[in-house]
Formats: C-alpha cells, structure tokens, sequence
C-alpha cells in the first residue's frame, strides 16, 4: 500500500501524537494506518508500507486488539489474518476513554479507598494529608460517575452537548458569563 503524502503525513502526526498520549509511536501510527485504509491490512502490508520491523508490528496489533480499537478479519482465499480499525470516531475516542479509564483511573479509584480507610486509622498520617488524598479520591469520583453517565449517551447527544460547550453554564445558578 502506497500512501499519498497527505495520508503520510497524517500517519506521522497520528504517531507523535500517540507518544504525548503515552502510547508508542508505532502503535499510533498503525492504528492511524489502518483508519485510513480502504480494505483490511495483512502484517506484511503494514511492515511494507511502515516500514518497520515485523515483530514491532506483530507486537502492535496485539496492543491495538487489547484496547479493542483494531480488530482481525480474513479475506477471501488469503490464510492470514487482515486487520481492521474502528472507523465511527466518536466510537474510536468512546473506547479509548473508557479503557483508560479502566486502566487509569479505576486502580487509582481503588488505592484511594484504601488509603482513605487505611489513613483514618494511621495515627502518624497528619490531617491535612488525608484531606488532601480525600480530596483527590473525591474529584476522580466525581470523574469516575460523570464519566459513566455520559458513556450512555448516544453519540449524537454528545454532539449536540459539545457544540453548546460554555453555553450550558448561563443556565445554572450562581455562574456568571465572561465578558
């Protein structure tokens, strides 16, 4: 697969932005890769048109497979496997958000509870620093529930939710408008 120099410089920046996002580079721009794609890519192809090695991209796919933003399909009269990205972006940013969430955040969640309980029971733990953890456990809580409300939400209401942005805000009390 030849990519034009646009798709090329799209799948480069898909890259960069992936290691700012904490993600390897060649995983990002596989994924952009196959986002761009018109048919299901073979490893090979995707070694051929990367141009990198065939257990990096081996590698890759199985991270892409486990964040269950690429997945493998098989093409008639052709033994290996092909594979295949989400292509709904809401969808794709839908799953990426919900597995570092379940990556992330609820581990986090949970080692915050346990030292919230551990914490009020440890008599060498100044106040201020549990507050300061309860704090914290309080905001990603928070996080954590208007994550879940807004994951059952169909895309177009998220939609119309995103274009009103600021706006919403004039409707509630006590929240005055910038000039």
């Amino acid at each position: 697969m030849k990519l034009s120099p646009t798709a090329q410089k799209f799948v480069l920046h898909w890259g960069e932005m992936g290691t700012r996002w904490g993600v390897n580079r060649t995983v990002a721009q596989i994924h952009a890769l196959l986002y761009l794609a018109e048919r299901p890519l073979s490893a090979d192809d995707i070694v051929e048109t990367l141009g990198v090695a065939r257990s990096n991209v081996s590698n890759s796919l199985k991270e892409l497979q486990s964040w269950k933003l690429v997945r493998v399909t098989h093409v008639l009269g052709d033994r290996r496997d092909h594979f295949t990205a989400l292509q709904d972006v809401w969808e794709i940013f839908r799953v990426i958000l919900e597995e570092r969430k379940r990556r992330e955040i609820d581990p986090t969640l949970s080692l915050l509870r346990e030292c919230a309980i551990e914490g009020s029971q440890d008599e060498e733990l100044p106040a201020e620093t549990l507050a300061r953890m309860q704090t914290v456990l309080d905001f990603l809580e928070l996080f954590s529930a208007t994550f879940e409300d807004y994951q059952r939400l169909p895309p177009q209401t998220l939609q119309k939710m995103l274009k009103m942005g600021g706006k919403v805000a004039r409707f509630l009390p006590g929240t005055k408008e910038r000039a």
